[in-house]
């Protein structure tokens, strides 16, 4: 009985080793796709530290991250075909009844009662029109998935922005009232007294409690709306739903950086959109050539080392073997399939032309974005000067009739007006400056100046 020398025993653990290694599951780019934990908190945070916990805790900004490693391994799947391509089978048969053939009339059993083969194969691309694409289309397909991360971001920066000054128009709001209760609380003093000294009658201390209890309950109302504001800021960013959030802000500042350069227009290739098209363009024309290789050959290199062993006895089954091998090339060229590349061809023209139209379409839809969202900007930073200067004169107008009142010489009404009057210049101040900081966002995302 002949045995497998050490050399081949050497062989094929090697071969299985490598078959083994080939298949074992790879962890390490599981755990290059990890996710931040939220659990970071924010206990006062201005505005640019909220954007940066955004950007970092925000499950959409997660999900393109990891939609990007996801179209790298599809990249690389796609390419894997370039390389050659080894496979191992190996298969053991044992015949119960050895087929029988009539040869000169005679039954003849051909065959043993044991067979076993085992097959090395090796293939080759040298022409594949799929292969060629992704090779050529590797950068322009993980550019698109980075784009798409880009386009996210920024999205969220600008909608965090402005949730950010909603959630502080709201809180001066808030700070209005709080300063309008006391003040309110002065004048029902003061109209107490007077009616107490038999000045005025209680009319005015009436009225006074009426506008008191309206301020109280309108500061109310603004808390409850606040805390609505803070929780959809808190779902923008991405913090954990129990923990506080109190935003840090300079007003001074905020106002300082009101003004913007209006006379900048928009820089098209600046903005994501029109590079996420500029992207798409160069894949349609991709596809274009891809579908012109449909009338190239696809040329495959191919090889295989056979082992076959027979034998009746299992046990010397592979004492004997009886190799063979073969190498070929193969050529195949579909040469009639009804129209079909002809139209794969016109269609994918087609496409690239619609491409350049997207192109000329978001152009136009930029250009007049940027100018309603300048005209808006230019329109609240108007009212919002306007407010302010409403602001100081309300409250000069406010001082004079109250003293005006504590002399006898104005009606109570009069104060109530007064003070009316400052508590809605006040508020309509700080709802112009959201309203500008907010415009702001959008002529600044128009120009193409957010960059993440």
């Amino acid at each position: 009985m002949k045995y497998p020398s050490k050399r081949g025993n050497a062989l094929w653990l090697a071969i299985g080793m490598a078959l083994v290694l080939s298949y074992w599951p790879s962890t390490s780019s599981a755990q290059d796709v990890g996710t931040d934990s939220p659990s970071q908190t924010l206990e006062s945070a201005g505005l640019e530290s909220i954007i940066a916990y955004a950007l970092k805790h925000q499950p959409n900004v997660q999900q393109s991250v990891i939609d990007e490693k996801i179209t790298e391994n599809q990249i690389q799947s796609k390419l894997a075909d370039w390389y050659p391509q080894v496979n191992f089978s190996y298969n053991y048969q044992h015949n119960f009844v050895i087929q029988t053939s009539i040869i000169a009339g005679n039954p003849v059993k051909l065959g043993v009662k044991n067979t076993s083969a085992t097959q090395l194969t090796l293939s080759q691309q040298i022409f594949n029109r799929d292969v060629l694409l992704a090779n050529r289309t590797k950068q322009d397909v993980q550019l698109r998935a980075n784009q798409n991360t880009t386009n996210t971001k920024i999205d969220l920066t600008a909608n965090v922005s402005k949730a950010f000054y909603d959630v502080l128009a709201t809180t001066e709001q808030i700070n209005v009232a709080t300063e309008d209760i006391r003040r309110l609380e002065r004048s029902l003093k003061d109209a107490n007294n007077q009616y107490q000294a038999g000045i005025t009658d209680k009319i005015d201390v009436k009225r006074a409690t009426i506008t008191l209890n309206n301020t109280r309950a309108s500061k109310k109302s603004s808390e409850e709306v606040l805390k609505a504001k803070i929780e959809y800021l808190k779902s923008l960013m991405g913090y954990p739903e129990n923990e506080p959030l109190q935003i840090a802000y300079d007003t001074l500042q905020m106002e300082r950086e009101l003004f913007i350069d209006t006379t900048q227009g928009p820089t098209y290739n600046q903005r994501i959109e029109y590079q996420i098209l500029e992207t798409q363009k160069r894949l349609a024309q991709a596809n274009l050539q891809y579908n012109k290789w449909s009338f190239l050959p696809t040329i495959t290199l191919n090889g295989a080392y056979n082992m076959n062993f027979q034998n009746n006895q299992f046990t010397d089954l592979y004492g004997q073997r009886y190799p063979n091998s073969y190498g070929l090339i193969t050529v195949s060229l579909p040469l009639l399939q009804g129209g079909k590349r002809k139209a794969n061809v016109s269609q994918a023209k087609w496409q690239l032309k619609r491409a350049d139209l997207d192109l000329v379409n978001l152009k136009n839809n930029i250009r007049s974005e940027y100018t309603t969202a300048l005209a808006t900007y230019q329109s609240n930073l108007t009212s919002l000067l306007a407010q302010k200067e409403n602001v100081s004169l309300a409250e000069e107008v406010y001082q004079i009739i109250q003293l005006q009142y504590r002399s006898g010489l104005k009606a109570y009404l009069e104060v109530v007006t007064a003070e009316t009057d400052l508590r809605l210049a006040r508020i309509n101040y700080y709802n112009a400056l959201y309203d500008v900081l907010s415009s702001k966002i959008d002529v600044q995302r128009a120009q193409g100046q957010f960059n993440n």
